[in-house]
């Protein structure tokens, strides 16, 4: 826990952050609205038993008292355990049907499903990963939800090349990127365990190259959403500054309805882009959820 203690000067109510960090997760689903609405999913749980309590920012999103995967509703595809602040990036980039969209780092595919759901399930996500070992989870969790209108790629996501699909750009991207994974504590303790600000710096240099390319394959007014589980400005703020200087795009304002604090503007000796605080970070002690980061980006200025 020593590596969190770096976030002190950016954290309010450091002692309450570092409690909740010690605590397990809540157990939570998704309501997987391709197969169920979510007063069916409801009635599915009360009528196995299982408690459920929904959580006010999002109507799919349900905290459960039994294990995700173990229940019916979830053996039937009409729920998914989702991590809370992993619903966050589909819904902040909120593609409408029809639209084509990159998902850059997709395995194994809880977003992915998200967006295709978000989408009614018509239009395109291009479900891309570089680590075949993962496809196969992609795979099978697009198939268990019923998903339709996903194409899984296996690239480099830093070099990825989409002619094959016949379109010049997509309509949105999300960057859900690779990071040191801070944030996921409460799910997995050993987290910070080989922690170093080399791996930071270096996953760093990963995670500006496929936000760029994510960038550069979206058209003129589509929008990108960027996102880490990781409380580090260098994976973090210091990426999207990378963005704001590189490539032509501006950082827009969104809401999820939950409670955050702005992005950060100063890190160690660094200054970023005034813009940065319209991106959010949301940390375990204010929703009882993992830690997480999102920007959303409109392509072009």
């Amino acid at each position: 826990m020593d590596v969190l203690e770096r976030y002190e000067p950016i954290i309010d109510d450091f002692e309450a952050f570092r409690e909740t960090c010690e605590r397990p997760l809540p157990s939570v689903v998704r309501v997987n609205t391709i197969k169920a609405t979510p007063e069916r999913a409801r009635r599915a749980f009360d009528e196995a038993g299982v408690d459920w309590t929904p959580r006010e920012w999002n109507e799919n999103v349900l905290e459960i008292d039994a294990s995700p995967g173990t229940t019916w509703p979830s053996f039937h595809g009409w729920t998914h355990g989702q991590e809370e602040v992993s619903a966050i990036p589909p819904v902040a980039l909120d593609p409408d049907p029809g639209d084509r969209v990159f998902d850059a780092c997709a395995a194994p595919g809880s977003k992915t499903t998200q967006l295709a759901a978000r989408m009614d399930d018509e239009g395109l996500v291009v479900a891309n990963d570089n680590n075949l070992g993962r496809l196969s989870a992609l795979r099978f969790n697009t198939e268990r939800l019923g998903v339709t209108a996903a194409a899984v790629t296996n690239q480099d996501a830093r070099n990825f090349s989409f002619g094959e699909f016949g379109f010049d750009a997509f309509d949105a991207a999300l960057v859900d990127a690779p990071c040191s994974c801070e944030g996921t504590i409460r799910k997995n303790p050993t987290a910070v365990d080989d922690w170093s600000t080399g791996h930071v710096e270096s996953i760093a240099g990963v995670q500006k190259g496929i936000l760029q390319r994510a960038i550069q394959a979206t058209r003129d007014g589509g929008e990108v959403v960027y996102a880490t589980c990781t409380f580090a400005p260098e994976e973090n703020e210091a990426v999207v500054d990378h963005a704001l200087e590189e490539t032509d795009c501006r950082l827009v304002d969104f809401d999820v309805g939950l409670d955050h604090v702005e992005g950060v503007t100063e890190w160690q000796g660094e200054t970023f882009d005034p813009s940065v605080r319209k991106a959010k970070r949301f940390y375990p002690h204010h929703n009882d959820t993992g830690g997480f980061f999102c920007a959303k980006l409109e392509v072009g200025r």
